[in-house]
Parts: C-alpha cells; structure tokens; sequence
C-alpha cells in the first residue's frame, strides 16, 4: 500500500484564495500544536501574498509571524512559496538581496522553499535555487502550469528537467488557476515520471471544480505528494478539502497515516474563527468554470474583487474577466501567477475602466515589454510593444545580470528605521509600505485594519448601509469609507473613516435632526482644517486626473514647467501597481494638488496645464 504524502495549506494559500490572506497570526497559533501532531508532509505556512498582507493591512511582522509559527510547529516542515528573483516582491532583486533573503527565511524557521518564476524562465530560479542548497534546505522546482499555444506538456518537461539539473530535491507542479483537467494531469505527471527521477508535487486550486479529480489522477499516475486544504477554507478558488482527499485515498487503497477526525476538529475550530473576516469574503471564490478561459488564479480572483470593490467597480468584474485573456495574449501568454497575475490583472482593469484599450499603461507593462522579468513564453503583441516602450530594444540577458548588488545601498537607505537584518529585508520588499510600518512599528502605534463587528454595525437592518460613499456639501464632494466602529452605549457609536484619504473619527449620537446638523458642522471643519481635503474638480481641457484610485508615490513635475502632451507627470500606485498619468495637453504647469503620499480618486484635479493657444 503506497503512502501519499499530503501539504496542508491552510496558513497560507486556503486563506489567501478565501479572504484575501488576512488571516492574523493570533487566529493560526491556537491550532497549530493540533495541526503540528497529524503528520503533514509539510505545512505551507509563509510567503506569497503573505508577507506583503502582514505589512499593508494586518500591520504584523512578517518575520516574527514566522519565528512564532517556527516555534508552535516544532515538528513540522514548514514550507513558503517563493518568486524566484522576485522574491516576494513585484520586481527583480540583485543576487544578493535574493541570497541573503533565503538565509534569512532559514533561520527563522522555513524548510521547504516552493520556488516559481512568473515567467517559467529558469534563469530567474537559479540564484534561490543555490542559495536554497547553500543553507542545506529543501529546494522545491515548480512548473507554472497554463495553457496556449506555446505551453505543452515537452515545454514542462523540459523546464523539469533543467530545474532537476540545477539541484532541486522535488518538482511541483502549481495548477494556480485551476486550469489541469484529468488527460492534461496523467499525460504531465506520467510524463514527467519517465524523465525524471525526483519526486512530484501537485498544486491545483478547484475554481474549475476539477483539482479533487485531478488529485486522484496525479496519484494513480505517479505522484508523491499533493496539497490539500483544511475545508474551513477549501474549494472554490482554494483548494480540495484535507478531509476529502484522504477519504479518497484511504478508500482507493492508499495511505496517508493523518487520523481525519483530528483534522475535523481543526475545521470546526477554524469555521468559527472565519466569521471573524466576513468584510473580506467575496461572491468570487467559489466554483468558476470560467476560468477555463479567463485563466484568473484563485488568489487573484479573491484579491481582484476586492480592489474592484474598493474602487466602486465590482459591478465591473465580468468585462475584467473578458479582457484579461486579451491582455495576456497582447504580452505572449504568461501563466497567471504574481507578479504576471497583477500585471496582466491591473493592466485589464485599466483598459476596461479608461475605456480604451492601453490609453494608459503602467510600468509594470513597460518593464515586461522590455524583457526586465524575463523572456515571455510566446510572441508578443509587436503593435502594443510600440505603444509601451517605443523603440527601445529589450533585454536577452538574464534580467538580474545587469543588476548592481544593492544590499549595502538598501542598509542606508533605511538605516533610520531598520532595527535588524530582517527589518532591511521587509523594506526592501516594499519601500513605501514598509517604511510607514517600520516608523509605527517603532514608535508603538502601529493599529491593524479594524474586523467589522458584523453582529453590532446596523444590527436592527436586515441588510448592512453602504461602507463607502461620497457626500456633498456645499459644492463639494467628499470620499467616505467606513473602516471600522466602536460602541460606547446605545447613544453614541465612534465610528473610524476615511475622508478622501484621510483617517477621522466621527462621533454619532442619536439625537437625528440635532446630529444631522453637527455632521454638517463637523464636515465643514474639516474642510476648512485640511485643505488637502479640497481638491478642485476637472473643468477645462488642462486637469489632470486618474483612470483609478490610487496613492501618489512621485509628482515629476514643478509649477512652471513646460510639458508636451503625452509627458509623465504623475506616478501614482493602484491595485499594487504603478501607472504613469501622462500629460493630455502641451502647455505651462499652472497648479499642483497633491503630494507625494496623498490618496486620489478619479473625480479629482491631480494638477492644471495651461494650454498653448
């Protein structure tokens, strides 16, 4: 009887597909002696997406999530899924950045590193791939399963083969949208079986509702081990649920030696404690078929939603969906998997949201036109190319090959705010977020995203008010989002919001037509009290404004300058990406409205262009 080897995937991947990966250390820590006890082969607990969530919204230590997990799964591997030269970043790291990252992740307690490419390009695995062996850990190859034209089962297995060549101890196989169907499964396993000799890995998420087949599939045909998620937060865009599968196998003649009835009670643990995130469920993560076609992976779906929402265009998904496979097309079919995912994702939104197809394009685009993440699968859309890069040649190197070692330069950069090896790591990951979460961090008053008291927040409705809207007053229009609310009695309620970007807290006390008249009060003060508040609103042909809501990260331009239409003026960061906001006009540089920092929306003047007459 074969035993197949199971990776639970709860801690990282089940949650990041489900709620946006905002679970919180302090719910994961109460049941890992339980999960510690069962047997996994490993438990996936740390990187993707989660190291970028501890910083912008849990406000969480990513390294002291894992030295705490570390300490709570002394017998378990723990595994991370890590982006080759990317890291977990969305750019492309000098080599000893990317070194010192690994060695960094070993010692504070990660054994197995699952190790992708966006790209599928090898070229960008080798440096963690050595540095992996260097600190005697466990290197895991991984094939970004997708189809087109140019991705068939020799492509994979010849990508195997140079991952097998190069060290690594297994291959994966990450299915992370969904997309393997049960032929695609025993023709890629069997084949990679016969050409081989490692172990193989299987990673498929049930958007489609295929991956619990395809599990069993990949067993039958060869594989060795297969990731499984605890049914707390499994299926749909997540994964086939641990119980589940080791029903299966346990009935098909195959063991897996983890007692089921223990990992129930997990579950049951664990379904309460989900009901904590309601705010971050979405009607986008359960069983799509079309993502046969759309090729969306399930982490980007729960995320894409999500920003979608934020931005007052969820009503928007399904024209998203329809482009995204026209975008990956146009850049020469890459799998959909961070940092591809975003970039195709945003790039799509931007399309469907400015109403024209590439009027603007981000720098992400730029810099994938110009090959800086590596070579694309198929050929590019030439036509699109010129659009993005003009006549600029792109790269045919290794990207990190023309990349000056950076470790010492990012030391003292943050110097101010770094407090160890680890602390250099985080900023270099994310500079701009990591710096406002350092600087809280170290002056003690870092403050997480609120969880919503579902059970208090308008508990007398059936259904809940709107969290976010625009008042007007006077004339003038201000964004609010409700972020959060306490409850000091049945007459007053704090209530935590965001007026066009900036943090208050409004008082309500209900005493009606009275309150009504303080609001307006308070509305009036306020913009009387931060007149960034006040930001104009378009009106002549010379406004500047966003497709999308965003964070200004570089004004590129001073009151006097002299631009010429289609200049870059304002860089600005939406969905994780940046966009360039180009000039509509040729002219002076007449007023400035925002800074560096300032959160924006599309209804606002960012700066004026007087034209030239």
């Amino acid at each position: 009887m074969k035993k197949i080897h199971i990776t639970e995937l709860v801690l990282r991947d089940g949650h990041q597909c489900q709620i946006a990966t905002r679970l919180r250390t302090e719910d994961m820590l109460p049941i890992c002696p339980q999960l510690d006890s069962l047997g996994f082969w490993s438990i996936e607990a740390w990187g993707g997406a989660t190291f970028d969530a501890c910083v912008r919204f849990l406000k969480e230590d990513p390294w002291e999530r894992l030295k705490l997990l570390r300490k709570a799964l002394p017998n378990s591997r723990i595994q991370m899924l890590l982006r080759g030269q990317n890291l977990l970043g969305y750019r492309h790291y000098s080599d000893d950045v990317v070194e010192a990252f690994v060695k960094q992740s070993a010692n504070n307690g990660v054994d197995v590193f699952r190790i992708f490419d966006a790209m599928n390009d090898v070229r960008n695995l080798t440096t963690s791939i050595k540095a992996v062996k260097k600190y005697k850990k466990h290197a895991e190859g991984t094939l970004s399963y997708t189809t087109s034209p140019v991705n068939d089962i020799p492509y994979f297995v010849s990508l195997a083969k140079e991952m097998e060549s190069y060290g690594c101890d297994t291959i994966a196989i990450k299915d992370m949208a969904g997309l393997l169907t049960p032929s695609a499964t025993k023709e890629l396993v069997t084949s990679l079986k016969k050409t081989i000799s490692l172990p193989i890995h299987v990673h498929s998420h049930s958007t489609s509702g295929l991956a619990s087949i395809n599990l069993l599939t990949a067993v039958e045909n060869g594989a060795d081990i297969i990731d499984t998620c605890n049914s707390s937060f499994a299926e749909g865009a997540s994964h086939p649920s641990t119980e589940s599968i080791i029903a299966a196998l346990e009935d098909l003649g195959y063991k897996t030696d983890i007692d089921i009835k223990k990992v129930e009670e997990i579950s049951e643990q664990l379904k309460v404690v989900r009901k904590k995130y309601w705010q971050f469920e979405s009607d986008y993560t359960g069983v799509d078929t079309r993502v046969l076609s759309n090729q969306v992976p399930g982490g980007m779906i729960s995320n894409l939603s999500n920003q979608l929402k934020e931005q007052g265009a969820l009503d928007r998904m399904n024209e998203v969906l329809l482009e995204i496979p026209r975008v990956r097309e146009d850049l020469g079919y890459p799998p959909l998997v961070t940092p591809t995912s975003q970039i195709v994702g945003t790039q799509a939104v931007l399309n469907v949201l400015t109403g024209a197809r590439y009027k603007s394009i981000t720098n992400e685009v730029k810099s994938y036109f110009m090959g800086e993440y590596g070579k694309a699968p198929g050929k590019v859309n030439q036509k699109i190319q010129m659009m993005a890069i003009g006549e600029k040649k792109p790269l045919t190197s290794r990207p990190a090959d023309l990349l000056e070692p950076e470790l010492a330069k990012l030391k003292i950069e943050a110097e101010q705010i770094t407090k160890s090896d680890e602390d250099i790591l985080t900023y270099a990951m994310f500079p701009d977020v990591a710096k406002i979460f350092l600087q809280e961090r170290n002056a003690g008053r870092i403050q997480p995203e609120p969880l919503l008291p579902k059970d208090n927040v308008f508990s007398s409705a059936q259904k809940y008010a709107p969290s976010e809207f625009n008042v007007t007053l006077h004339g003038e229009t201000f964004h609010i989002k409700l972020t959060g609310s306490g409850y000091t009695g049945e007459s007053k309620r704090p209530f935590y919001v965001s007026v066009d970007g900036i943090s208050e807290e409004v008082l309500v006390e209900t005493l009606h037509e009275v309150e009504v008249a303080k609001g307006k009060n308070f509305s009036k003060k306020l913009a009387q009290d931060n007149t960034k508040l006040v930001k104009p609103r378009p009106n002549h042909d010379g406004c500047i404004t966003t497709a999308m809501p965003g964070t200004i990260i570089d004004v590129k331009v001073k009151i006097g300058d002299r631009v010429e239409a289609g200049d870059s003026v304002i860089v600005i960061e939406a969905m994780k990406m940046e966009n360039e906001i180009q000039s509509t006009t040729s002219g002076i540089i007449v007023a400035i409205h925002v800074a560096k920092g300032d959160a924006v929306s599309p209804d606002e003047t960012l700066l004026e262009i007087q034209p030239e007459s």
